[in-house]
């Protein structure tokens, strides 16, 4: 297992936390200074650190994969157990200059509902599909 420091906010008060990943189970375990815990096992890593999210709405994970517009593709999924993603944006496909790993540092456009970032990227989907179209 890897450990992972990352920052959150918690009780208006920015502190380190402790991320053990282990990429072999897809399981995620998160603990802070003052002896919270949750571990979650899932489909990928992404997933897992979105579950522990929802368990904890009361902090504010500042990583890139808390970010509204961050979501793995398949691939990156695959490839990474879902320690990297995509920031995807509007209109616009992905390129490798958005790829991001999830645990990385992030103050913007932050959410702990998983759903919300599934729902964002269904989105941009369709605004990728919008933009194939050809005028007739």
């Amino acid at each position: 297992m890897k450990k992972v420091e990352i920052q959150i906010i918690q009780n208006n008060v920015k502190e380190s936390a402790i991320l053990e990943v282990d990429r072999k189970t897809k399981t995620l375990t998160f603990y802070t200074k003052d002896g919270l815990s949750k571990t979650h096992t899932a489909g990928d890593l992404y997933e897992c650190f979105g579950l522990i999210r929802a368990d904890f709405p009361d902090i504010t994970f500042l990583c890139k994969g808390a970010k509204i517009n961050v979501h793995p593709s398949r691939m990156t999924s695959q490839m990474s157990a879902g320690l990297v993603a995509y920031e995807v944006k509007a209109g616009q496909p992905t390129d490798e200059e958005d790829v991001v790993r999830i645990f990385d540092y992030e103050e913007r456009d932050l959410t702990n509902d998983i759903e919300a970032q599934k729902q964002h990227y269904r989105k941009w989907i369709e605004s990728i599909r919008a933009g194939d179209q050809l005028p007739v």
